[in-house]
């Protein structure tokens, strides 16, 4: 949603251009819509809508920030799952140690909003780039502000963006290894990187650390991504004594990886070489992981679990139990021009499909819940429907709405304006603004 009335920052004012908003109802403020005690069967909200279980989320923080102060690390979680600073606030006030964006755009929309521990995962880009983060950061000398380079040309160019003015607060760069994208691919080019900075530093332009991000090195194979992602991890923590050795003034490093499916993996690859370094802290990135969902990251999960990796201040517990899938997509009936077959309306347009298809869950009918929907599934989407196989046991009738699960958070949520946040009994108790421009 790119309409500024939308963005507006403060309390802005809503109306049926997004989705979920009852047609014909008169513009209202953002704050007021939890007010209503809507649903999303009942009725009165426009779909296809897409809601946040606030229960499950709530329960999904205190999973995840009791698993990483267990094991003595900390979490940036990536805000562009949701793009809302709501929410990205909510995670720091529960023990968040700052927040992780994907591009300078990102990096503007939270700063603007008053989060100033931010990590950039990914590289800027060249001096165009560069002076753009400059232009969105200046005036803002009390953030703190970690990007990745793994170029000459990366360094190169926010050096000189750097140099052109005085208003800029400092930037850490972090040396990034990779494998299936970007950063360094050996120890002798994250070595050429740390010449160059190390060469150039300024109080405003430093060295703070390394990083890297194990999910790209995935494929098809368990095996071959478990020594993917061990290689990785490897090469990522025996750079760590280098840098160090290269230092003469004990500063504090960051050491950074982890997304929301192979954090364990990184906790163990990294954590002794971290722990080694008395002024060093790991940082997990993991973001979708407090939204789970009922697709690629419930089988991350469950493979999770198979590894032993879900280890919370000593204790085994089951990822797959304490995580609950938070995300719906809800939608209507529109059509059923075949047997066992029913036209819904929901597409390309409202639900990610790159991992999986959304998944039936519930039947709702007359603002009741009737029954589950197993066995019933979603064949394909186009742009605006979805075609659901029903089972021998289903039966769908014109104006049902459908409760569905979702693939992937990360490419779902940026189809939406809001997220409504829903109590246990299905009301909306909250709306919240995204910012996906």
């Amino acid at each position: 949603m790119s309409d500024l009335t939308v963005n507006a920052s403060g309390d802005p004012i809503i109306d049926n251009r997004v989705r979920g908003f009852p047609s014909g109802h008169p513009p209202m403020k953002l704050e007021a819509i939890g007010e209503r005690g809507w649903s999303p069967y009942d009725g009165v909200m426009s779909l296809p809508l897409i809601s946040l279980d606030e229960t499950a989320f709530a329960g999904n923080i205190r999973a995840m920030i009791d698993y990483v102060k267990g094991q003595g690390v900390e979490i940036a979680p990536h805000a562009k799952t949701p793009m809302s600073v709501d929410l990205a606030r909510r995670l720091i006030s529960l023990g968040a140690w700052g927040t992780t964006v994907a591009d300078i755009r990102q990096a503007s929309v939270l700063l603007k909003a008053g989060l100033t521990r931010l990590i950039t995962a990914n590289e800027t880009g060249g001096i165009a780039a560069a002076r753009r983060l400059a232009a969105a950061v200046a005036g803002h000398k009390e953030i703190e502000l970690h990007v990745f380079v793994d170029s000459l040309d990366a360094v190169d160019a926010l050096l000189k963006a750097w140099a052109e003015r005085d208003d800029l607060p400092a930037i850490g760069l972090l040396i990034e290894f990779g494998v299936g994208r970007a950063g360094a691919r050996t120890l002798e080019t994250g070595m050429v990187l740390l010449n160059a900075i190390l060469s150039s530093e300024s109080p405003t332009f430093r060295l703070t650390g390394i990083a890297a991000y194990e999910g790209s090195a995935a494929t098809q194979d368990p095996v071959q991504t478990s020594n993917r992602i061990k290689d990785l991890m490897a090469l990522t923590a025996s750079f760590l004594p280098i840098v160090r050795e290269r230092l003469n003034d004990g500063r504090r490093l960051i050491v950074t990886a982890g997304g929301s499916v192979f954090f364990d993996m990184v906790v163990d690859g990294l954590g002794i070489a971290v722990a080694s370094d008395h002024n060093c802290i790991l940082i997990l990135r993991s973001g979708a992981i407090f939204f789970h969902d009922h697709g690629v990251y419930e089988r991350g999960l469950k493979s999770l679990d198979a590894r032993r990796g879900f280890v919370v201040a000593g204790s085994l517990r089951s990822a797959s139990k304490e995580f609950v899938p938070a995300l719906r997509l809800w939608a209507e009936v529109l059509s059923q021009p075949e047997p066992k077959l029913a036209i819904v309306g929901m597409g390309m347009r409202d639900v990610a499909s790159d991992q999986d298809l959304p998944r039936p869950l519930f039947l709702y009918r007359d603002g009741k819940r009737i029954s589950d929907l197993a066995g019933t599934h979603v064949q394909r989407l186009n742009d605006q429907h979805a075609f659901v196989s029903m089972s021998e046991q289903t039966e769908l009738k014109v104006g049902d709405v459908i409760e569905f699960g979702v693939s992937h958070p990360c490419t779902c949520l940026d189809r939406h304006a809001i997220l409504y946040g829903l109590d246990q009994g299905h009301r909306v108790v909250k709306a919240y603004l995204t910012s996906f421009g």
